[in-house]
């Protein structure tokens, strides 16, 4: 962000506490603040009825409110701490568009962000659609793995279950699977990674792209030295 966006929005900023399962967005509800997390994992959830799908993650790298960002004051995921989170930067939705009026390079870059989210959800998609079971974790772990320090991430099996689409005993099933190939190591609540290497190649070409994609428009971003290239 550049130093005038920094100036525009920094009076109307305030520090938050950000715990595990606090919801940020509610599906249905008017967003009223956006939140540039500072640490912790958000997962954006789609609701259909009694079915929760899990399409999207948001760490340090992104913002919580893109719907708003982008014109639609009713949020249509569910946005809440998954991995536990430290601080957040709050902002009123009001504020932050009369900086992004006031300032069209911030504007361009929020909506650079917007970009990538989506196109971070069309290959969840496609993961979902096309590959087994044990790339999808992969995937997801590798995305959880970027947005946090260290090689732990406190994640539970029923949060895991979400994040595939998949039964518990099918994650357990999976988990068992990474870890006699020496990719992780799980116990309860917490998968440490061991190989990420190994994870990138089991994911294959479900990982790799948005994250690369996020580099070249944004800046740095995610564990360096595992990514697939962009095929371009």
């Amino acid at each position: 962000m550049d130093e005038h966006s920094s100036d525009l929005l920094a009076p109307h900023l305030t520090r938050v506490p950000l715990q595990r399962e606090q919801r940020l967005t509610e599906v249905g509800k008017r967003v009223d603040y956006v939140y540039f997390p500072e640490g912790g994992v958000a997962s954006a959830v789609a609701i259909d009825g009694s079915s929760r799908t899990e399409v999207g993650l948001i760490g340090q790298e992104g913002v919580v409110g893109i719907s708003a960002i982008l014109g639609d004051d009713v949020s249509q995921l569910e946005i809440y701490m998954q991995v536990d989170g430290t601080t957040a930067l709050s902002i009123p939705l009001e504020e932050l568009r009369r900086a992004m009026d006031a300032h069209a390079p911030l504007r361009l870059l929020l909506n650079q962000y917007a970009s990538c989210f989506l196109l971070q959800v069309s290959y969840g998609l496609v993961a979902s659609a096309q590959h087994l079971m044990e790339a999808r974790l992969a995937r997801w772990l590798l995305m959880c793995h970027d947005r946090i320090e260290g090689d732990e991430v406190p994640l539970t099996h029923e949060f895991m279950a979400l994040m595939i689409s998949a039964q518990r005993s099918g994650v357990t099933v999976t988990l068992h699977t990474l870890e006699g190939a020496g990719m992780i190591r799980s116990t309860r609540g917490l998968v440490t990674i061991r190989d990420r290497e190994k994870l990138v190649d089991l994911a294959g070409d479900s990982y790799g792209i948005p994250e690369a994609r996020y580099r070249e428009m944004i800046g740095p971003f995610g564990k360096s030295g595992a990514h697939h290239a962009n095929p371009s």
